[in-house]
C-alpha cells in the first residue's frame, strides 16, 4: 500500500492537466507548461479538481513507480500554479556574484571570474546587503531543473567545514571542525 501514491493530486483554478495515449501527462498553468511521461504500469484518472494515479500490480517495481510519479506531478502542478525558490549565500572574503540576464559572473577567490549561463526557464536575482553575506535567489516553474541549476552553482565552490567559506543555501548548517592543535614539545 503505497502511502504517498495514493493521496489524490489537488488541480487549483487555471492549471488544465491532460494525459495523452502514450502517458504523457501535459501540465499548463500561468507560470508555464511541463510534461513528464509517465510508465505504462501507473494509470492516471483526472477528474475535475484532482488526479489519482493507481498502479496495474503490487510489483516492488510497481510500488516505486506509484509514489515517485504521484509526486513528479504534484511538483509540476505545483511549479506551474506557485513556481519554485532556491536561496543561495556566499559566504567567504571577496565572494560575489552578479547576474545579467540568463548569465551569471562568480567571483570565487580563483585567478578568473566563473561564467554561468542559466536557462530560459530560471530566472536569477543577486542580493548585495551591507553586513551580510552576497545571495543568489533562483526561481523556476520546473522543480527537477532548479534543483539541477542549484547544484552545480554549489559545486562551484563547495562549503568547506574548517572556515566555513563556500556557496551555501539558505539555511543550511554547517558541521564545523576544529583545525589542526598545535604540538606540545
Amino acid at each position: 500500500m503505497s502511502r504517498i501514491g495514493n493521496l489524490p493530486i489537488p488541480i487549483p483554478g487555471g492549471v488544465q492537466v491532460s494525459v495523452d495515449k502514450a502517458n504523457i501527462v501535459t501540465v499548463k498553468g500561468n507560470l508555464g507548461e511541463l510534461k513528464q511521461e509517465v510508465d505504462q504500469a501507473i494509470s492516471i484518472k483526472i477528474s475535475e479538481k484532482q488526479i489519482q494515479l493507481e498502479r496495474s500490480t503490487d510489483e516492488i517495481d510497481h510500488r516505486a513507480k506509484h509514489g515517485l510519479y504521484r509526486a513528479l506531478i504534484n511538483n509540476m502542478v505545483k511549479g506551474v500554479s506557485e513556481g519554485f525558490r532556491i536561496e543561495q549565500e556566499l559566504v567567504g572574503v571577496g565572494y560575489k556574484a552578479e547576474a545579467k540576464g540568463q548569465i551569471i559572473e562568480f567571483s570565487l577567490g580563483y585567478s578568473h571570474s566563473v561564467i554561468m549561463e542559466l536557462p530560459e526557464e530560471v530566472k536569477v536575482q543577486t542580493v548585495v546587503e551591507r553586513g551580510k553575506n552576497p545571495a543568489i535567489i533562483l526561481t523556476s516553474h520546473d522543480k527537477q531543473l532548479l534543483g539541477q541549476i542549484a547544484a552545480k552553482i554549489r559545486s562551484l565552490r563547495k562549503p568547506e567545514p574548517y572556515k566555513g567559506k563556500g556557496i551555501l543555501f539558505k539555511g543550511e548548517i554547517l558541521r564545523r571542525k576544529a583545525g589542526k592543535a598545535a604540538s606540545e614539545k
